[in-house]
């Protein structure tokens, strides 16, 4: 029952043992108890504890503290924390008792008297150096706990930790103007670090705006009301004895950019539109340009038209503007944070100030040769703005396409070379004027020019002379003029002078009937001395006269036949067939003579070209052949004479086939080949014959002698049985002349004899008509297998024997007996 109350509360009926657990107990309440034993018979008398028992759990010593750290070590001092114990016993804990025990030592002493709760305790006035470990221990009213697990052995000595780090910022922060802005972070490091602020390498300080705020564990640089200044690069730096660790942070001020530089420059003014430039803001506001926004002002009016808000260009087209009307504009810059303040410009009028150049006057056209002309203009009005270009075009006067002569820029000359005409044609020209608003009007076209090199009159006729004459004529010679004006010679103007007479007289009425440097005069009279000159004519004109030296005296003159032989008709002339032969002799004798060729005293061949000029002959046989060799004469006869050499011609060629090929001594592995010389050598001594095979079923030849000197040659290498057929070619310095061949195919196998006779011949059966017989095969088969044997048979008393049959095998029967 509760000690405050009077009734009982049964807790078992039926309890054997002597002992008993009472549940639903509150804790905190007294209780008093009673039992009582119980028998067949029935219930005995309760015994009841003697004082009320108060229901709490039982008491005992506090658990070990938990966690025992070292936080900080000095050369005279340790720090140490812990933790209270999982259980603490029942009662709460009244103070914690810390020890210590120097390694080595035994025993732990308690380092300090008072009484301590705290759960931190720092021990002072430890010798450097010495070694210690510690525990804690709690205690409750009943006593002291068992003490905590040991630290590791401390050594008392200052600590040393490299500088941490560990920041709350990233590598870039964007903070817009006027607002605030702080890097924060954490660090450690024994000793204790110092902590360093820089902005792109320069200190940074505290003033009203910058809050440098440190503590031993924490770093923090603030920043109100941020510029556009505060922008930078920014490092905090935590160095101690052991080390330095970096951070950093690229801080970018945003804002509105400032405005365009001025002032407006009107690149171009028109009278409907005009075209202006500006310079970017000095400050992006940290943020690049995204685009320009220009607006228009007619100067009478308030009213700003907008004009484009999405060019990114410092230059803009001011289009629809009335002429005549004065007009302001202005420019603002916009990046992702703002519109900047405008940029106005001065007031402009709208009028054409500037336009393309006026067109060139006419072009002159001077210096024309075959492929190039030189074009001459004067300059035209440029139209306000410097002329920076000319352009040059031609045409061929039939065309209607002009075509620039050149992508090159023409300035300042004002004339051009034209090159890569055409000679013949003929061309205009025109020429037009460029300066940065455009390409002005072209030129009128010049005249038209031919393509050609310019033509002067030529120099005279060099070294004319009286190279024959007669009764009534004179042989005019002489050499072209050393220059021909660059125009062609058309031909020569011949005249003549009786001697005493002031007038000459023209031989030929116009130049292009002698084109050539001679002229035959006739008409003239017999036994009168004359003069003679001549012109050269081309496209210019006439040259001056060029004049024979002497007068001549016209009559007949007789000179015997004269022979001037060339290098080519010496005593003997060597030719390679298939060259050209050339025989040729200066001839001279007044008349001139009759030519003559022959060969050996007959006509020469139709193949051969004879020539004869009035200074020679010449006789000329292309793609020489064997036949062509042979003694060459030249007869020349005129009525004062006659005169003949002889040269001896020989033709050098490939020899011709050899002869009589014979093949001989055939083996089944070698044959012998023999041959005669060629009937013609070529002209040049045999050097070697070529000999060479070929299997019949083949289509090569292939070479088994190149070099030999013989005329015989043994082959060897046969293969047995098989069909070979054989030529051979003879060589000199020409070159390898043609083939002979075997006419039929020679088989290699060695040669053949009788067989010998067969052996033991007897008969094996007789009958009245017929008698059967048989035999063995002869000793010999002469080389070859024998196909068959011969039956005949003689009547007894005849001369003849009679053939009966061929049998293969070795008996038969002769029947018709």
């Amino acid at each position: 029952r509760e000690s405050d109350h009077r009734a009982w509360t049964p807790v078992s009926y039926t309890v054997t043992r002597q002992n008993a657990t009472v549940q639903g107990l509150t804790e905190g309440k007294a209780y008093f108890f009673r039992i009582a034993a119980e028998n067949i018979i029935g219930m005995g008398p309760f015994t009841e504890t003697t004082k009320e028992i108060v229901i709490r759990d039982p008491i005992t010593v506090p658990d070990r503290p938990e966690d025992l750290e070292v936080k900080a070590v000095t050369k005279n001092s340790v720090t140490l924390t812990w933790n209270p114990p999982k259980y603490n016993g029942g009662s709460d804990i009244t103070m914690y008792v810390l020890e210590s025990r120097l390694i080595g030592k035994e025993k732990f002493h308690r380092v300090t008297k008072e009484k301590m709760l705290d759960r931190k305790y720092t021990v002072e006035g430890l010798k450097e150096g010495d070694t210690y470990e510690y525990r804690v221990s709690a205690c409750n009213i009943v006593g002291q706990g068992k003490p905590s697990f040991c630290t590791k052995p401390i050594t008392c000595k200052d600590e040393i930790a490299p500088p941490t780090l560990d920041l709350d910022f990233r590598d870039k922060l964007i903070v817009r103007v006027g607002e605030a802005f702080s890097l924060t972070g954490r660090y450690s490091g024994k000793p204790a670090p110092k902590v360093t602020w820089l902005k792109d390498d320069i200190v940074v300080k505290d003033d009203d705006r910058i809050k440098i705020k440190t503590t031993p564990t924490t770093l923090c640089l603030g920043i109100r009301k941020s510029v556009r200044e505060d922008s930078g690069k920014y490092c905090v730096t935590v160095e101690n004895s052991t080390g330095s660790r970096k951070g950093f942070c690229q801080v970018n001020v945003v804002d509105r950019p400032s405005p365009p530089v001025g002032p407006v420059i009107f690149d171009e003014v028109h009278r409907d539109h005009m075209v202006v430039s500006w310079k970017p803001p000095l400050d992006d506001g940290g943020s690049e340009i995204t685009n320009y926004i220009i607006e228009k002002r007619d100067a009478h009016r308030d009213l700003w038209m907008p004009v484009t808000s999405a060019t990114v260009k410092t230059t803009c087209k001011i289009p629809k503007l009335l002429e005549g009307r004065d007009y302001q504009i202005r420019i603002y810059a916009e990046n992702l944070y703002g519109i900047s303040d405008p940029l106005i410009s001065d007031e402009m009028k709208a009028k054409d100030r500037f336009r393309v150049p006026d067109a060139p006057e006419q072009p002159i056209i001077k210096d024309v040769t075959k492929d190039s002309a030189v074009v001459v203009w004067n300059k035209p009005y440029d139209g306000g703005k410097p002329i920076t270009n000319y352009i040059v075009e031609k045409k061929e006067t039939m065309a209607t396409r002009w075509v620039r002569v050149t992508k090159d820029p023409i300035f300042p000359s004002t004339q051009f070379k034209v090159p890569d005409l055409l000679e013949g044609c003929e061309y205009e020209f025109r020429v037009s004027a460029e300066n940065e608003i455009g390409i002005g009007d072209p030129s009128p076209p010049s005249k038209p020019i031919f393509a050609r090199d310019p033509i002067a009159k030529p120099s005279p006729p060099v070294n004319p002379e009286a190279v024959d004459k007669t009764k009534n004529s004179v042989d005019l010679s002489w050499q072209p003029p050393r220059h021909d004006g660059n125009g062609k010679i058309i031909g020569y103007l011949v005249e003549y002078q009786k001697v005493g007479d002031e007038e000459w007289k023209k031989a030929n009425l116009a130049a292009d009937s002698c084109p050539e440097t001679k002229y035959k005069v006739t008409g003239l009279t017999e036994g009168l001395t004359y003069k003679f000159r001549v012109k050269a004519v081309n496209a210019a004109g006439e040259s001056e006269p060029a004049y024979v030296p002497d007068p001549v005296e016209v009559k007949d003159r007789l000179e015997p036949p004269e022979l001037i032989l060339d290098a080519n008709m010496a005593r003997e002339q060597h030719v390679k067939a298939g060259d050209t032969l050339r025989l040729s002799a200066v001839i001279k004798g007044v008349p001139f003579p009759k030519v003559s060729w022959k060969k050996e005293d007959h006509e020469v061949s139709p193949k051969a070209d004879i020539e004869v000029t009035g200074v020679g002959s010449k006789l000329e046989i292309r793609n020489t052949v064997h036949e062509d060799g042979g003694i060459y004469s030249l007869t020349v006869e005129n009525p004062a004479g006659s005169k003949t050499v002889s040269v001896k011609v020989v033709v050098l060629d490939k020899p011709g086939p050899p002869r009589n090929l014979k093949i001989s001594e055939v083996r089944s592995d070698s044959c012998y080949l023999t041959w005669m010389e060629p009937e013609d050598d070529g002209g040049s001594v045999i050097t070697n014959y070529v000999v060479e095979r070929k299997d019949v079923a083949s289509a090569q030849w292939v070479a088994i002698s190149s070099s030999s000197k013989k005329r015989s040659h043994i082959a060897k290498y046969l293969m047995e049985g098989t069909q070979y057929l054989f030529r051979v070619a003879a060589e000199n310095q020409y070159g390898r002349g043609p083939y002979v061949e075997t006419l039929k195919p020679i088989k290699a196998i060695d040669p053949l004899h009788p067989p010998g006779p067969p052996k033991n011949l007897h008969h094996v059966d007789v009958d009245k008509t017929e008698v059967s017989l048989a035999w063995n095969r002869p000793d010999r088969d002469g080389g070859a297998e024998i196909t068959g044997y011969l039956v005949e048979y003689q009547e007894d008393g005849a001369d003849e024997w009679t053939k009966f049959q061929t049998v293969p095998m070795l008996e038969c029967v002769v029947t018709g007996l």
